[in-house]
């Protein structure tokens, strides 16, 4: 039996779990949950009765982790972002926990190897990188609903190691610690699980307590992939000061077709916008697929339930209309609604007009290079048209690989400055992907 299985079971026992992808039928009183719910974010709840009547109550504190394990959180994070927003629209408090102490031993959820351990500076780098993207989703302040941001090492860094394992280690067996989803994939599959990384639920956990002191957070949420873990804090509070927490867990997403979400064949859709344009990002929301534009437009846009079951009722091809909005709304919340704008505006002059803008997307190169000639294969992976040189030549072959607005068969001809249109060349993958390659 899993941990998540054997918690499971443990909670239905006494009356304190719920369970319910879309939790339709789920009576809550408090806005909080009755945002979530009907909006999908709700996987798992432990204790739902009364977390509903604490948020009735008044204004809960609530945080969610994010590790700093790259200079850029990707869309993949997004969903747990949008529930701090809703958290703070329904008039509780957000904190947002940056992982600087946990990013030294790497969580193993999900992980079929160990993430290579980063240096201090890295992660101090990549934390202020990553510091800016929630300031446009969130109200930080002093109010007694303003996200503060807090970094773990502030206390992690200072557990001495015998203390940490007498005051919190005898709450946890190893037992249930082999039980984890995420030890047990390790441990199938032959791959090595450090010492380190075993240690980093008991640290999460204990994030989750000092947490309870310090702000008085009562509401650990994250992805369904860290039920365990969330639980294992929510016990360890309970058990050692006798105050009650809660846990929420949000489904994991994936596409329509099965895809994990926000990644593409070019990579991880990135947040920040030196990582991934704002015109890239627009992008990758209009060619969402049917399926998924309402369960979308509930998750990461603010219109409200009533706008969004008209788009998403939509018939035939006028669902685009409905995906031009949701790449104009999640646009707008992470980059702005100026930035928002001059992406639905770039893509409108180069897909309808077949015009150029400066808003669309560019990769320099040399122009020593161009000059020299560079394969169309080479340039059109090193623009991140194509995850390789073979994809190229596949997207030639069917017809959707474009020079300059016309069709291209050879992607192992040779591009120079002889194709260079108003001073760049125009790359094109399928309808809508374009980059616009400048020389230097």
């Amino acid at each position: 039996m899993s941990l998540e299985t054997a918690d499971k079971a443990v909670l239905e026992r006494t009356g304190s779990f719920l369970e319910n992808p879309r939790m339709t039928d789920a009576a809550f009183q408090s806005k909080f949950l009755q945002v979530l719910r009907d909006r999908g974010y709700i996987h798992q709840i432990t204790h739902p009765e009364e977390l509903d009547a604490a948020a009735l109550a008044g204004p809960v504190a609530a945080y969610i982790g994010f590790d700093a394990t790259a200079p850029s959180l990707h869309v993949g994070s997004l969903i747990q972002i949008m529930m701090l927003r809703r958290l703070q629209q329904s008039g509780h408090r957000p904190i947002v926990v940056m992982g600087g102490g946990t990013t030294k031993v790497g969580d193993p959820s999900g992980k079929d190897e160990s993430r290579k351990l980063l240096t201090e500076a890295d992660i101090q780098a990549n934390i202020a990188s990553i510091r800016s993207v929630f300031e446009t989703f969130l109200t930080f302040g002093d109010g007694a609903t303003d996200a503060i941001m807090v970094d773990n090492d502030e206390w992690l860094s200072k557990l001495g190691y015998i203390d940490f394992l007498r005051d919190y280690g005898v709450h946890f067996t190893i037992n249930r610690m082999l039980a984890f989803d995420s030890v047990k994939l390790r441990l199938d599959r032959e791959q090595p699980l450090t010492f380190i990384e075993f240690n980093y639920m008991l640290m999460q956990a204990t994030d989750f307590l000092e947490l309870n002191r310090r702000y008085g957070c009562v509401l650990q949420m994250g992805g369904s992939d860290q039920w365990g873990n969330i639980v294992n804090g929510v016990e360890l509070i309970r058990r050692v000061d006798q105050k009650p927490a809660f846990g929420l867990t949000t489904p994991l997403l994936a596409t329509a077709s099965g895809a994990k979400m926000g990644k593409t064949a070019q990579g991880a859709v990135w947040l920040n916008a030196d990582l991934r344009s704002p015109y890239d990002y627009w992008q990758f929301w209009r060619n969402t697929e049917d399926a998924d534009v309402g369960r979308f437009l509930r998750l990461f846009t603010d219109l409200p339930l009533e706008e969004i079951a008209r788009l998403e009722a939509l018939p035939g091809a006028e669902i685009n209309d409905a995906k031009k909005v949701l790449a104009n709304e999640a646009t707008a919340l992470l980059h702005g609604p100026e930035e928002a704008a001059k992406a639905a505006g770039a893509a409108e002059a180069a897909f309808v007009q077949g015009a150029l803008s400066d808003d669309l997307p560019t990769h320099e190169v040399p122009a020593a290079e161009l000059s020299a000639g560079i394969m169309l294969a080479a340039l059109f992976e090193a623009a991140g048209l194509a995850g390789s040189r073979g994809e190229a030549r596949r997207l030639a072959q069917g017809g959707g690989l474009r020079v300059n607005d016309k069709a291209e068969a050879d992607a192992n001809r040779t591009i120079t400055d002889a194709d260079l249109v108003d001073g760049v060349v125009k790359l094109a993958a399928g309808k809508k992907k374009i980059v616009l390659i400048r020389p230097v």
